[in-house]
């Protein structure tokens, strides 16, 4: 393109080789903008060839192309998120600044980290979904540029927590077994019993209240009766999860021992 504008205007632009660089940098790779650059620089009358600080001076950079509702968007968001879940402040800062610069706004980038909280984060530190909320929080009441601040704060706490995104897994994975299972009730046991024609029909009959147990766990079975018993979550061990992980294993053992009991 420059050297077709050159040839019309039937003149070499004069810059030095590092300005020739700087400029196809200015452009950003559009030639519409690039073109205009051009033209603004042929009607510079210099007798030395411009330097980049000539450049710097002459020409401003254009605002970051970012079309909020467009393929860039969901590139830059894309991005950030990714960031994140890879476990990289650096480039989920980076991104989280471009967004900025090209005039996303803030509070939706806040709703973004708070899926991100729950999606990618989850329960391996549930103070992630509590920093992001109050970093939301604080930008609806402070606004820009100072409200900034804050959600930066909340980029970097998902950045660097563990992950694990067990919850999400359970979640589908319940869904779908209930979306089988719709007409099933819950036992009758766990049934509440407001009326005496419902204790009659044998509603709550049997329930043990786990906190007058020994172990402070009854073990009891809460799935419908025709139902075999279900694992939908599965903590993989990072951060929070990992003690949690270690007591559901607990209890898992501590429900089969009770149950042996009882049968024999």
């Amino acid at each position: 393109l420059l050297e077709r504008a050159e040839a019309f205007k039937k003149q070499k632009l004069q810059l030095e080789p590092e300005a020739r660089s700087y400029l196809f940098e200015l452009g950003g790779g559009d030639g519409r903008y690039f073109l205009g650059l051009v033209e603004d620089l042929f009607r510079i009358r210099t007798e030395k060839p411009l330097a980049v600080a000539h450049l710097k001076k002459f020409l401003s950079r254009r605002a970051a192309a970012y079309d909020k509702s467009g393929e860039g968007h969901y590139n830059l968001i894309s991005a950030l998120h990714k960031s994140i879940r890879g476990s990289d402040p650096d480039a989920a800062m980076y991104w989280f600044a471009r967004m900025l610069r090209g005039g996303e706004d803030p509070l939706y980038i806040g709703r973004r980290l708070l899926v991100i909280a729950s999606e990618d984060i989850g329960l391996a530190d549930p103070t992630a979904l509590m920093v992001t909320s109050e970093a939301v929080r604080a930008y609806e009441r402070v606004g820009s540029p100072e409200g900034e601040i804050p959600l930066a704060h909340a980029v970097i706490h998902l950045a660097t927590a563990p992950k694990s995104n067990a919850v999400v897994v359970a979640l589908g994975a319940a869904r779908a077994v209930a979306a089988q299972t719709d007409d099933l009730g819950p036992p009758m046991h766990i049934r509440n019993a407001p009326t005496k024609m419902m204790k009659e029909q044998g509603y709550g009959d049997g329930y043990l209240y786990d906190h007058d147990t020994e172990h402070g766990f009854s073990g009891q079975n809460y799935f419908p009766d025709s139902m075999k018993r279900q694992k939908f979550y599965d903590p993989k061990g990072e951060g929070r999860e990992k003690p949690i992980r270690e007591k559901l294993a607990y209890l898992e053992d501590l429900r089969a021992r009770l149950s042996s009991a009882s049968k024999s």
